[in-house]
């Protein structure tokens, strides 16, 4: 079938349009959308573009150079480490309308972590440079990045902790409460809206695979939670907060 340079133009604009419109209705929720001006917002409008990664793609490498800043606007995202012995390390799970992979530009460095999609997940990308202009004009977006990276430190400080002092059995127990802490439930009010592979949920805790599955098991047994396949029930979270507390 013959498609004529004007076709090709029109269907070239739908997209365009499309994802452009994917983008004012992500950033129409998001903190920094509320404090742009109407100019400000055409540039970022103009400046935005929409990537779709599949499940387990990679969306940067350690030792990329940034460029962009990232919102996820669907699907779930890990930050992540490689470690010693090929083992690696979760640093931070990303949610819907979570800003990421701009530290590293703010600190003239190359990444020092890797990002990959837990499942088909939408990331608007947005030029650091036009990111830079913005903060360089808007105090308040400013105040919004300050605000977001001393949240996200204070995070790591705690989660450093918990996976350094707690035992196995509070540090599982705190990762299946972070995870519904950052992704809710499902319709039945108890199974984890996020399933992750047993290395993954080792990976989240600091601990090799073969104690991730052990403790699960432990967990089971306990009534504490109920496995199926990679599906995670809460049955007894008031249990699950004291053995994450006691550690």
């Amino acid at each position: 079938m013959y498609i004529c340079a004007s076709q090709v133009c029109y269907i070239a604009e739908v997209v365009v349009k499309q994802l452009r419109e994917e983008v004012d209705i992500s950033a129409s929720l998001s903190g920094v959308w509320r404090v742009l001006t109407d100019k400000e917002r055409e540039i970022l409008r103009r400046s935005s573009t929409v990537q779709h990664f599949k499940r387990n793609e990679l969306i940067y490498y350690e030792g990329d150079e940034p460029k962009d800043m990232m919102c996820l606007l669907k699907g779930k995202v890990k930050i992540f480490k490689e470690g010693v012995g090929g083992r690696s390390q979760i640093i931070r799970m990303i949610k819907p309308i979570q800003y990421f992979g701009y530290r590293a530009y703010f600190t003239q460095e190359d990444y020092l972590t890797n990002a990959s999609a837990f499942e088909a997940s939408t990331v608007c990308m947005i030029p650091m440079a036009v990111v830079t202009d913005l903060l360089m004009s808007n105090p308040n977006l400013a105040m919004f990045f300050i605000r977001q990276l001393s949240t996200d430190l204070g995070v790591a400080d705690e989660r450093t902790v918990n996976l350094t002092q707690k035992h196995i059995r509070g540090r599982l127990a705190e990762s299946l409460l972070f995870l519904k802490d950052n992704y809710g439930l499902e319709e039945d009010g108890a199974t984890l809206s996020i399933y992750l592979a047993r290395e993954d949920l080792a990976n989240l805790s600091n601990m090799t695979t073969s104690n991730a599955i052990r403790t699960l098991s432990t967990f089971v047994s306990e009534r504490i939670i109920a496995l199926d396949g990679r599906k995670i029930k809460i049955i007894d979270e008031e249990r699950l907060r004291k053995i994450s507390r006691l550690g």
